[in-house]
């Protein structure tokens, strides 16, 4: 299944800057999403809770085997190793790692504890511009996605977003 995955990191953990956290996280998922397509890193701004440091983010993208809620199981365990501990953050707070299924092929789920597509994924452009990115690599095979997700990023150009890398 072909599965898209929104990565974000505003916290420092043993020694790793949130660069570093992000790098780390693409290794450890690539070892359960083959055919990992990854876009640059983005500095982008808090949102929702706004009072914290500035994210960076970045989107991947690849193929996994499994259910989307075994993938779910993965990406907590990726987030846990690089220093998440769901118990002592609040919701939308800093973090040193968030990893969001974005996508998970054209599967819709939504239970308690998964929704996918992702419930907010049109309101983020720092979402939308990785993604968007990886996009036009294949953009002959994506044409439809690319318009739909660049008419949905042009309406959020009050969002700060700035590549890294």
């Amino acid at each position: 299944m072909r599965v898209t995955l929104g990565l974000g990191s505003n916290k420092k953990y043993n020694g790793m800057s949130c660069v570093q956290i992000l790098d780390e996280a693409v290794k450890k998922i690539s070892t359960f999403v083959t055919n990992l397509e990854i876009s640059s890193i983005y500095r982008t701004q808090a949102m929702y809770v706004t009072d914290q440091d500035d994210f960076y983010n970045m989107v991947v993208c690849g193929d996994y085997s499994g259910s989307c809620f075994q993938l779910l199981d993965d990406i907590h365990n990726v987030e846990s190793s690089l220093g998440r501990d769901r118990s002592k953050e609040f919701r939308n707070g800093p973090r040193s790692l968030d990893v969001d299924i974005e996508l998970f092929g054209n599967e819709r789920v939504n239970t308690e504890n998964l929704v996918v597509p992702h419930e907010r994924m049109t309101e983020r452009a720092f979402v939308l511009k990785p993604l968007l990115e990886i996009l036009h690599k294949n953009a002959d095979k994506f044409k439809a996605e690319i318009s739909f997700y660049e008419e949905k990023l042009s309406h959020l150009s009050d969002q700060r977003i700035d590549m890294l890398s």
